[in-house]
């Protein structure tokens, strides 16, 4: 897993139109933040990303972009983003899921995703990195918030 105050990978995924996506390409304009589902059938990740969508525009006026991260394939991933009607371009891998490049998976009974998020500064720097096994702790809500007033106090 990626620790605050680290400088962020060069991670290249991939949207759900086959766009690449580097998180590079925002070093110097945005910060970026990333929500990963442990998977698209889970309701409580559903949820998290429900509060994503709602709290969007707080996220625009400090010029954070969101995106959201899924272990499925792009065909899956495209159909649930198109059904919740979820506005943020959806990121999936292209060697393996999202999750693995960030250490966001577990070997336990066989490989089990785990859900996070990180966001990133507009340096290059994670100023948030949380992960968790169990959906319900797997979105830091408030921990996103603090790190967001944070990057207002950097600015």
């Amino acid at each position: 897993m990626l620790t605050t105050g680290s400088p962020a990978p060069d991670v290249v995924l991939e949207d759900t139109d086959g766009l690449t996506v580097r998180l590079s390409d925002y070093r110097g304009s945005h910060a970026v933040l990333i929500y990963f589902m442990r998977s698209t059938s889970c309701p409580v990740c559903n949820r998290h990303v429900q509060d994503l969508i709602r709290r969007r525009d707080e996220f625009a006026a400090d010029d954070v972009r969101v995106f959201v991260a899924v272990p499925e394939e792009r065909q899956e991933a495209a159909a649930w983003k198109a059904k919740r009607q979820v506005p943020f371009p959806v990121l999936i891998g292209r060697r393996g899921t999202p999750h693995e490049m960030i250490g966001l998976s577990r070997k336990v009974f066989g490989s089990l995703q785990q859900s996070g998020d990180i966001l990133i500064d507009s340096q290059g720097i994670i100023r948030h990195a949380h992960g968790a096994t169990m959906p319900t702790s797997g979105y830091d809500k408030k921990g996103i918030i603090a790190a967001v007033r944070g990057l207002r106090a950097h600015a």
